[in-house]
């Protein structure tokens, strides 16, 4: 940020280093070799919102969570911007595409709450990380089992150094 920003009052980009240690982690190979996630566009997309939705779940889950999660968020959305841009997806149609992208986290988010609470993120990776094809079940298992214990590791953790991308 440069010095008339900062004379402005304007903020750095808090959610970056977060936002990059989500994206790291979902760029782990054992997602797309042990998990048969497709390694496609739509198969890191997904893999990105799986991720970020633990995240953001986990800073829901206290008040001093809500700013820096939106912040997490507007973060995704301009990767996703971004990202359409670079594959060649015009303005007119940019922000359609960010709208759905949004609701699809959205979604994600209530179906990753809801396996969370119920001890099975199988049926919701399933449904939207595997888009209705399910893998064999060591696949399935091996990412519900990896992004359950990464959601117990991050609870206990303050936001503030959650927010530094020095996850678990």
């Amino acid at each position: 940020m440069g010095w008339l920003g900062r004379l402005l009052g304007e903020r750095g980009d808090e959610a970056l280093l977060a936002y990059n240690a989500v994206v790291l982690r979902a760029r782990a190979p054992h997602w797309y070799v042990e998990g048969q996630v497709p390694d496609t566009v739509d198969g890191r997309f997904d893999m990105i919102a799986a991720v970020l939705a633990i995240l953001l779940i986990r800073l829901e889950a206290t008040p001093d969570g809500a700013e820096p999660g939106a912040r997490l968020a507007e973060r995704f959305v301009d990767d996703m911007d971004g990202q359409l841009r670079e594959l060649g997806i015009g303005d007119v149609v940019v922000g359609k595409h960010i709208g759905r992208m949004m609701a699809m986290l959205g979604g994600r988010l209530g179906a990753y709450r809801d396996g969370l609470a119920a001890g099975d993120l199988g049926p919701a990776l399933v449904r939207n990380l595997y888009r209705g094809e399910a893998p064999d079940a060591a696949a399935l298992a091996h990412v519900a089992d990896s992004l359950t214990a990464w959601s117990v590791a991050l609870a206990p953790m303050p936001v503030a150094l959650l927010m530094t991308g020095d996850l678990p």
